[in-house]
């Protein structure tokens, strides 16, 4: 049984000449071996945002359901990140 399948896929010309520019330069043996990095790349992005979310945001909005006054104003974050940046009155 084959553990591979044949996909036709239509590319930018940026893209394209991106995915041969990384071949001629050696860093990959075939087309096939970059699309395949690439598709392994946003896998693992796409497992870190769901770490992301299960890990720190459900429970961040548990927490503020939980506690409403926890939250913050809209203004409040504003002061913040104005503080963070050394910036005051915005």
């Amino acid at each position: 049984m084959r553990t591979t399948q044949q996909f036709s896929i239509t590319l930018p010309n940026e893209m394209a000449e991106l995915v041969r520019t990384k071949v001629a330069s050696g860093e990959y043996a075939s087309e096939s071996e970059v699309i395949r990095d690439g598709l392994r790349s946003l896998a693992a992005r796409d497992r870190a945002v769901e770490t992301w979310l299960r890990d720190q945001v459900v429970p961040a909005a548990a927490a503020l359901e939980a506690d409403p006054q926890r939250g913050l104003t809209v203004g409040q974050v504003r002061e913040h990140l104005a503080r963070k940046r050394g910036v005051s009155g915005t």
